[in-house]
């Protein structure tokens, strides 16, 4: 199988490129860097990556209606969950929220089968159970009793849910129908679009550290994010949504092993057996 048709390709890359941004994602937010300010640098990173993707289809562009309003879709609903999950966070216990958003993939997997009819062997469909076993797994962290206010952040976190699996169903739909180049466009677009709402969440009585160590490290560690999202464009281009998205949620295992390895932090028993679950998953289903 080339390069240039192999799922697994750029799935595995994908799955790495997150996995290690997740791993050192937090050193320009120690440096004083808020999150939301990362956030616009990631969107910053998007455009180069766009403008190289249509480098590579010297520049036909998709601009019919229905392209743009795929494209359109598929950057709000992974953008804008982003800054859903920023003000879930600040409202609730991220010990809760990040297991629920991180199961995304069933409400894809759901989709997928339902509306574009792709199913799998009977191994590939053990190792997406075992995929989604491992994502829960690894997502979870004990967590202490925290104060929250009402229930704005389980359904915020819910829409997060809703949204991000619905991004990934809706890249993949639009592969049929589109240039998977302009799919990220479009995704670039709506990302830098929403920056003024995330420079507006962010706290202005916090300094924000906006040299090297700070705004330029983000830059650079974002590139891995925006590598990574125009990889799994090309990887739900070749391959099928059921098998692609479960396998990218693996990325964890990669942010598991690193920051055992930079911080010497070792994992809970509970990210363990996530591990084993996520070896034995992307075993499965990289048939």
């Amino acid at each position: 199988m080339t390069i240039k048709s192999s799922w697994f390709f750029y799935a595995l890359v994908t799955t790495i490129f997150w996995g290690v941004w997740g791993a050192i994602i937090e050193i320009p937010e120690k440096n004083g860097f808020p999150a939301t300010m990362g956030y616009i640098a990631w969107a910053i990173t998007m455009i180069p990556c766009a403008f190289v993707a249509l480098r590579l289809i010297r520049w036909k562009l998709d601009t019919s209606l229905s392209a743009i309003v795929l494209g359109s879709i598929v950057g709000l609903a992974g953008a804008g969950g982003q800054l859903l999950l920023f003000q879930a966070l600040r409202e609730g216990p991220a010990y809760i929220i990040f297991p629920i958003v991180s199961l995304y993939p069933v409400l894809t997997i759901v989709l997928s089968m339902a509306i574009l009819k792709e199913n799998a062997t009977t191994k590939q469909y053990i190792g997406i159970v075992t995929a989604l076993i491992a994502i829960f797994l690894l997502s979870y962290s004990d967590g202490e009793t925290t104060s929250m206010v009402g229930y704005a952040w389980l359904l915020l976190s819910t829409c997060v849910f809703v949204l991000w699996g619905l991004q990934a169903f809706v890249m993949k739909f639009s592969n049929e129908r589109m240039k998977a180049e302009s799919i990220f466009f479009y995704m670039m677009t709506a990302a830098v679009a929403l920056s003024p709402v995330a420079f507006a969440m962010t706290d202005p009585a916090t300094p924000i550290n906006y040299g090297f160590s700070g705004g330029g490290m983000a830059l650079l560690i974002h590139f891995l994010n925006s590598i990574g999202a125009l990889t799994l464009v090309y990887a739900l281009r070749y391959g099928k949504a059921i098998i692609v998205v479960p396998m990218t949620g693996l990325s964890p295992v990669i942010t598991i092993i690193l920051s055992l390895l930079i911080y010497a932090v070792w994992p809970q028993t509970t990210l363990l057996v996530g591990i084993a679950f996520a070896v034995v998953a992307i075993y499965l289903i990289s048939e």
